[in-house]
């Protein structure tokens, strides 16, 4: 316990685990009263797999009916949740459904969260940009298809803005799903790329949100009810488990993709990372991923695992005990806090490159006459740069960034 923390701790209404959990879902809904509802998820499942079909039946049994809509994208735009809005007002013919439900990875997840705010009254998205501006958006009950993004359990939707290139997030509690179902059986069939970039999303949430700000420094903004307040010892709770998980089972999940026990492991890894960072917030690992991303376009979790050994370097000292604390998971320790500390950039370099991510920008496709412009990308993601706990955000990811480039960590050999 500290005293000076301020916990604003908020989770899904529900939180449901276990391999065939999914079959349980129709008999809940209608225990909860739902009738109406529409099924958010994309081309694949809806057609290349039986998910969708045995939700429906089993729900129109019990007197709930869906409609289905199967556009979902990866990053979705703004263009995309308002063409999805009148597609389905059109459906729905002036009825209003009761809930919402999301079948997919954090792509679907974040684009039927945007419909629970969009469907009630056919607004534009881009209108709940930022604050919601207290609208009460429709129920969401999440159903993740990897172990990786944790939008089941998180406040906010990110939609990419096609008129700027660049991510909008729709940011409330009140778009934390009502329940969020983590059933282990939807992953197994994830191919390795996915498998990989999903794992190295959650480790990223675990390991980011360990290390951001304290509670107690946070910014809120007078807001009463934060959707990110900073951490605290029961955030850091469910990363340290997280993390656990991933040393364990990640590199085997990816590895042998039908190894049942370690496909359980990661999903709990998933959502412990998702229970602290979707408090806690993050920082500079993926403030810089957005910028990263933006100039190549390469997948959420691979932007994130390029930049994440150099970010936790820029840490070793302000948060040198954590850092010692995490070597010790992974058998790096030794009687030298500081050494400890700057062994864990290192290993973890080493274990994405053995996902088969490239660990440096350069063998990441960016060139180096942008990468001013990429500084100031990531700079301009200020939630994330006032959240690292650093004296000059500005100047530490700066030098993140040419460390990035060159494959320079202040503890290799």
């Amino acid at each position: 316990m500290r005293t000076e923390d301020l916990i604003h701790f908020c989770a899904p209404g529900r939180l449901i685990i276990g391999n065939g959990s999914r079959h349980q879902l129709p008999q809940l809904l209608a225990r909860l009263g739902y009738r109406s509802g529409v099924l958010v998820t994309d081309a694949f499942f809806a057609e290349k797999t039986p998910w969708v079909k045995e939700y429906t039946e089993a729900a129109e049994r019990l007197g709930i009916s869906t409609i289905i809509y199967a556009g979902g994208l990866p990053d979705p735009t703004t263009g995309l949740c308002d063409e999805a809005t009148a597609v389905l007002r059109d459906q729905l013919a002036g009825k209003q459904p009761d809930h919402v439900i999301a079948l997919g990875g954090g792509s679907n997840i974040d684009l039927a969260k945007a419909l629970t705010l969009t469907l009630p009254h056919g607004r534009p998205i881009a209108e709940f940009a930022g604050d919601i501006g207290g609208c009460r958006p429709l129920p969401l009950i999440a159903l993740p298809t990897t172990s990786g993004t944790g939008s089941e359990a998180t406040p906010g939707a990110i939609l990419l803005d096609p008129a700027n290139a660049t991510k909008i997030a729709v940011m409330d509690n009140a778009l934390r799903p009502q329940i969020a179902l983590i059933d282990p059986e939807f992953t197994y069939t994830c191919p390795p790329r996915v498998t990989a970039d999903a794992g190295i999303d959650a480790f990223t949430h675990a390991i980011e949100s360990f290390l951001t700000l304290d509670s107690a420094l946070f910014e809120r903004a007078g807001n009463p009810d934060p959707g990110y307040s900073g951490r605290s010892p029961l955030t850091m709770l469910f990363a340290r488990e997280s993390m656990r998980l991933c040393f364990a089972w990640m590199e085997r999940a990816y590895q042998q993709g039908d190894d049942t026990e370690a496909r359980v492991g990661m999903a709990y890894a998933s959502i412990y990372a998702a229970l602290s960072y979707g408090t806690a917030g993050l920082n500079a690992g993926h403030g810089i991923a957005y910028a990263v991303a933006g100039q190549t376009h390469k997948s959420h979790g691979s932007t994130n695992a390029v930049m994440l050994p150099y970010v936790l370097d820029a840490l070793c000292e302000t948060r040198q005990s954590e850092l010692a604390e995490i070597a010790q998971m992974m058998g790096l320790a030794t009687a030298c806090p500081e050494e400890s500390a700057r062994r864990v950039p290192v290993a973890v370099r080493a274990m994405i490159e053995r996902l088969d991510i490239p660990s440096d920008l350069k063998a990441f496709g960016i060139e180096e006459e942008t990468l001013d412009d990429l500084i100031a990308d990531a700079l301009a993601v200020t939630r994330l740069a006032k959240a690292f706990p650093v004296a000059d955000a500005t100047l530490a990811y700066r030098q993140i960034v040419l460390n990035a480039w060159d494959g320079h960590l202040s503890g290799q050999p």
